[in-house]
């Protein structure tokens, strides 16, 4: 299993199927290639200082270490991105949510959601030349 570290890969999985849990929110992609597994690690500063941040990435990543490789599709990409809950929570039971997160199926995607390309879009005008004719 190895560890996603570009942000193009980031950006990549954010697209894909997302699980949410409490303490963390899953997402995931199938890749075209036949390489490993590979996980990422995300967390924002809305869930606290550098300290704490620092300690959920360290809770996910042991987390993913105790979870056995089987319940991970092959060819797919994985973040989980870490939510304030992970301090707090008990490990255990985080550890079952994420099995639970890699047993569901996808719940939607990116496709689903969004404003609507089909029609114009509600906004101000476009802008006119100020220019006399």
């Amino acid at each position: 299993m190895d560890r996603l570290r570009q942000r193009a890969d980031f950006l990549a999985v954010a697209n894909g199927a997302r699980a949410n849990s409490p303490a963390f929110v899953l997402q995931s992609r199938r890749r075209d290639d036949f390489g490993p597994i590979r996980i990422g690690f995300t967390v924002t500063k809305k869930n606290g200082n550098a300290p704490e941040r620092n300690r959920i990435r360290r809770r996910l990543r042991e987390l993913v270490k105790r979870l056995d490789p089987v319940s991970m599709l092959p060819h797919h990409d994985y973040v989980l991105v870490g939510r304030r809950d992970a301090l707090s929570r008990d490990f255990t039971t985080m550890l079952d949510d994420l099995r639970i997160a890699f047993a569901k199926p996808a719940r939607h995607t990116h496709a689903g959601r969004g404003p609507k390309t089909d029609g114009p879009r509600p906004g101000p005008a476009p802008a006119t030349s100020r220019k006399p004719n």
